[in-house]
Order: C-alpha cells, then sequence, then structure tokens
C-alpha cells in the first residue's frame, strides 16, 4: 500500500509496509478515524516525526509510549505540542533537566519541530491513539512497525544516541548495539518518577558529548 511518510524512511522500511501485521494495522487505523473517532492525531500527522526527520539525518532517538489523547495535544512528535498548547508536565520536567544540565532556559513553546529538524527522531511506540482513552490503540500492532524502526537506525547507522526513559522505552535497548551507539537510560520525565532518577541524569550533555566525539553537530537543545 502506499503509506504517506518521508521518501528515506519509505526505502529504509520499505519491507515492512507489505507484511500482513502492516496491512492489518492500516486497516484497524482507517476504520478508528472513521468510525471511532475523534484520535489523534490527525491522520496527515501520523508519520510526522518522519517528515520532520530524514531516515539520513537521525542523530538521537526519544522514545515515547503513545501519542496526548487531549484535544489539540498530538502532532506526531513525542512528547512535544504544538505551539500555543500548554507545555505537558513530562516535558516541562525534560525542560527543567535541560537548564539544570546544560543552562539553556525553557523555552516558551512545547512545540519540539526545532530538535527533529536537527536529527532528533522524536518516535512514539504507538503512532494513534483514542481521544481520551491512553493506550487505546496498544494492540493494533503499532509497536511491531516502530520496533522496527528502532531495529534499522541501529542496524543501518553508527553514533546515535537513544535516549530511554522509563521502563518500557528501556526495554528498546535490547534492539541497539552498545558498541555502535549510545544507550541512556533514566526513569520516565512524568511528575510520578522524574525524582528517581530523570532529574540529574545530564542526558543531553553525555548526547552532545558523544555526537561531537564522533564528528557529528551537537544538539541545540
Amino acid at each position: 500500500m502506499n503509506v504517506q511518510i518521508e521518501d528515506s524512511w519509505r526505502e529504509a522500511l520499505h519491507d515492512e509496509f507489505v507484511k500482513d501485521y502492516f496491512l492489518a494495522l492500516t486497516s484497524d487505523v482507517r476504520e478508528a478515524y472513521l468510525e471511532n473517532g475523534p484520535v489523534y492525531p490527525p491522520p496527515k500527522l501520523i508519520f510526522n516525526a518522519f517528515a520532520h526527520c530524514s531516515f539520513d539525518e537521525v542523530k538521537v532517538v526519544i522514545l515515547g509510549q503513545d501519542p496526548y489523547h487531549g484535544p489539540g495535544q498530538a502532532h506526531g512528535l513525542s512528547f512535544s505540542v504544538p505551539d500555543g498548547v500548554r507545555v505537558p508536565p513530562s516535558l516541562q520536567n525534560i525542560y527543567k533537566e535541560i537548564e539544570s544540565d546544560i543552562g539553556t532556559p525553557p523555552p516558551p513553546s512545547g512545540n519540539l519541530e526545532r530538535w527533529a529538524e536537527q536529527g532528533v527522531l522524536l518516535l512514539n511506540s504507538t503512532l494513534t491513539v483514542q481521544a481520551g482513552n491512553a493506550g487505546s490503540h496498544q494492540a493494533f500492532g503499532w509497536e511491531q512497525f516502530t520496533d522496527a524502526v528502532i531495529k534499522t537506525v541501529a542496524e543501518q547507522k553508527e553514533h546515535v544516541v537513544f535516549m530511554l526513559w522509563g521502563a518500557f522505552a528501556g526495554s528498546k535497548a535490547a534492539y541497539v548495539d552498545e558498541t555502535k551507539h549510545l544507550v541512556l537510560k533514566a526513569p520516565h520525565p512524568s511528575p510520578l518518577s522524574a525524582h528517581r532518577g530523570f532529574f540529574g541524569c545530564r542526558h543531553f550533555s553525555q548526547c552532545n558529548a558523544y555526537l561531537t566525539e564522533h564528528g557529528q553537530t551537537p544538539i541545540t537543545w
């Protein structure tokens, strides 16, 4: 089928799009949007993370779980919200850690497109969600697809930084060869867990030091 995804990702992931699970996934997602709405993000933004960060440009992967399920929040980038939307609590904590780690004060917007356009793949494990119902599309098969994304990046690229926050994201380290890449794990930045070790993890300075060491431009967080 013709998936509306950025060209370099279409080439890197071409085998996935013809597999039975992906055909079933797209059928379930289409039905959800047509019959069980509202569903977030808007259909044209499902693959937005890939639109803002091509396969060739990936330097960092930040993994979330599923999209925000409130109106107007999700726009296809993990932890990110559009301009003008209140910065969610987890992202507030991410901003606090950035300020503590490298001294950059929190911006007024929670829109992280500026990160994506520098090579940060802001990937959710599940790419759609029913309004008001967190985790509602986790059974659709999205995780098989996004696991394939992680594996493809890990296998075909070198010196990528994987920021894995929380036990769920941390489990994806199994797909990453740590002799080729940097894996940074910490508790989730949610207010429920950030104090258990996300605060003080210093992932942002570690990331930039690693990128610089391997001849890449650091991220302007």
